[in-house]
């Protein structure tokens, strides 16, 4: 099958949606698929204002409408509701392709924080941008509900999943030589304001707190937050040793969709503590591989007694084969228009 996947994130930016979206497009390769992937590299861009590691393509339409046409897909799916998405949705939309959305980011509440457009607005606007899809992938069933209560209609669950061979337990000694306290309490993942890191940074917690993770709000937060570990992982054979280390991981973030970064530090065996909020409700639910509560103080405290082979026991529940299965399964094939595509390229 030939498969279209357009994208505004993509390598080698760090977050959870080109996590997602990587693994999915090497499992698709490995079982024979041909993708083609249309990006930010096939684009000029700029800097996303307020986030300078996205960058934002400049003048996508015509480039995309060209690539969509040379490669003939079989089906499209859109990943994101940036510049390179809104391209191959109105290729889609003028040529009367079938296509499949997904949703990965909480963009209204991160609009929200960061400069204050309501979050209905925002819903407004990501609710038609994901209309006409046939499918809309959604990461967990919280998020299900909460997008059916914004009047979204075309939604099916879409877990994600975590690669277990990659991310595994190892040992925790990896941090020892800069002599802090144990225990580690870590959070990896963006730096943003939407992560909510003073809720986890501004706890009264005994040991030593770690962040690993780049981001706009970095440089602000190492000065507010001076006794604080800041690391940036180089690569992942680092970063797994850096969850190694780590005794429990914090998620205080209150708006992501799924959390990817929760399953990597379980399938390494450190137990997770968050708030009973969309994210670690469907990643933790009523496990006993974290603690979730309104608390992060006390999730985090009694998180520090979950034993490893509790947390790797879950983690290994998210299969990126299932993930993968389940992908080809929600796209919505071309069909009729698939030949006169074919023969216009």
């Amino acid at each position: 099958m030939r498969i279209a996947i357009a994208t505004d994130a993509w390598y080698p930016q760090p977050n959870g949606v080109v996590r997602v979206v990587g693994t999915v497009v090497d499992r698709l390769k490995n079982l024979g698929h041909e993708i083609l992937v249309i990006s930010p590299d096939n684009f000029r861009t700029v800097p996303c204002p307020t986030y300078s590691e996205l960058p934002l393509s400049l003048w996508p339409r015509k480039t995309t409408a060209r690539l969509i046409e040379e490669f003939a897909p079989d089906a499209i799916h859109i990943a994101t509701e940036g510049p390179v998405g809104h391209a191959a949705r109105a290729y889609c939309l003028t040529h009367g392709l079938p296509f499949t959305t997904a949703f990965h980011s909480k963009f209204p509440e991160y609009l929200h924080a960061r400069v204050r457009v309501p979050i209905s607005w925002g819903y407004a606007y990501m609710r038609r941008f994901h209309a006409r899809a046939k499918t809309v992938m959604v990461p967990a069933a919280a998020i299900y509900e909460e997008l059916a209560a914004w009047n979204f209609t075309n939604i099916k669950e879409w877990s994600h999943g975590v690669d277990t061979d990659l991310f595994r337990p190892g040992p925790k000694d990896y941090l020892d030589g800069l002599n802090l306290p144990r225990p580690y309490f870590i959070f990896v993942g963006r730096v943003t304001v939407d992560k909510n890191l003073p809720g986890f940074l501004d706890l009264d917690l005994p040991g030593s707190k770690i962040v690993i993770g780049s981001g706009p709000a970095r440089d602000a937060l190492m000065k507010r937050y001076p006794d604080v570990l800041f690391r940036i992982a180089n690569g992942d054979d680092e970063l797994v040793r850096l969850y190694n280390a780590g005794d429990v991981f914090v998620f205080p973030s209150r708006t992501d969709t799924f959390g990817l970064v929760m399953l990597e530090a379980m399938a390494c065996g450190v137990p997770v503590a968050a708030y009973p909020v969309t994210g670690p409700l469907d990643v933790i639910g009523g496990t006993q591989a974290g603690v979730l509560d309104n608390d992060l103080r006390a999730a985090a405290l009694a998180a520090a007694d979950i034993s490893p082979e509790v947390c790797r026991a879950r983690a290994l529940d998210f299969s990126w084969d299932t993930v993968t299965r389940q992908f080809l399964d929600f796209l919505a094939p071309i069909h009729a228009v698939d030949e006169p595509l074919r023969r216009a390229s």
